[in-house]
């Protein structure tokens, strides 16, 4: 394996934004050894703080599920895929339409602007400093959007998917990954944590089959399929399992180091 790809919370981030001592020395390791490592979040290229404090400027990451690519040591934007403007108020309309109960926020190369309500008081306590503002199409055109999330109350995120995947697929492509919270993360068509990976890899000279990727959630599916060894979280949704094929141990018992120790002292995988 010449390539490990990991997902960050669920998968190596504990709910307290800290990433284990074994797991730090396992990355350590693999870096030691010629292996390239790069992260495949959902999260924004703002909120990586945790791993600058855990292992330091880490090279790049591809953050926003596969739309944004981000150099963290340069503290750079790479490239983006964003949503066309008209299509981020096509696809809230038509969301609108299905749930009118429905709250939205965008995600743009600026920053991360919320509807009113989108977010309670205790979700603004713990979350970094955010702009609440009306859904102002031609601002969100203009900052360039690169992730599009809608959230409800009134279904699960997996109903919540069903309902509004078939009705705006023809827009944007549609996960989730917010264990016990309805929302849904919207990207430009086409594009996941795989479809950037892909190329990322790509650019290393690096095959699919030379890649070993951890993940945990649906917004890992592709992901996980698409790399020559998949590992899906004990503790992780049924799906990523599924894409996977194979499981490692528990965030709480360091899975994705336990993994990485076994490739680095040649044992089999």
């Amino acid at each position: 394996m010449r390539l490990i790809a990991s997902d960050l919370d669920g998968t190596i981030l504990h709910p307290d934004e800290t990433i284990s001592p074994r797991t730090v020395r396992a990355f350590a390791a693999a870096r030691a050894a010629g292996i390239h490592v790069v992260f495949v979040t959902g999260r924004p290229f703002r909120w990586l703080s945790p791993v600058q404090r855990a292992l330091g400027h880490l090279g790049t990451v591809i953050c926003s599920n596969g739309a944004l690519v981000y150099d963290l040591e340069g503290e750079r934007i790479l490239g983006s895929h964003q949503v066309p403007g008209p299509a981020v108020g096509e696809v809230r309309r038509r969301i609108q339409t299905l749930e009118p109960a429905a709250t939205f926020a965008a995600e743009t190369l600026s920053g991360l602007l919320l509807e009113p309500g989108f977010i309670d008081a205790e979700e603004a306590s713990r979350l970094p400093v955010m702009a609440e503002a009306p859904f102002d199409v031609g601002r969100l055109e203009a900052e360039g959007v690169v992730k599009l999330l809608a959230k409800t109350s009134r279904y699960d995120a997996e109903a919540f998917q069903t309902l509004v995947e078939p009705e705006v697929a023809d827009l944007v492509s549609v996960t989730h990954s917010a264990p016990g919270v309805s929302l849904l993360e919207m990207s430009h068509p086409g594009v996941n944590k795989a479809v950037t990976l892909a190329e990322y890899a790509l650019e290393l000279g690096v095959t699919a089959a030379e890649v070993i990727a951890f993940g945990d959630m649906p917004n890992d599916v592709q992901m996980l399929a698409w790399a020559g060894r998949g590992y899906a979280m004990e503790s992780g949704h049924a799906l990523a399992k599924a894409a996977a094929g194979r499981t490692t141990a528990s965030l709480q018992d360091d899975g994705v180091a336990q993994v990485i120790e076994r490739l680095l002292s040649g044992e089999p995988l």
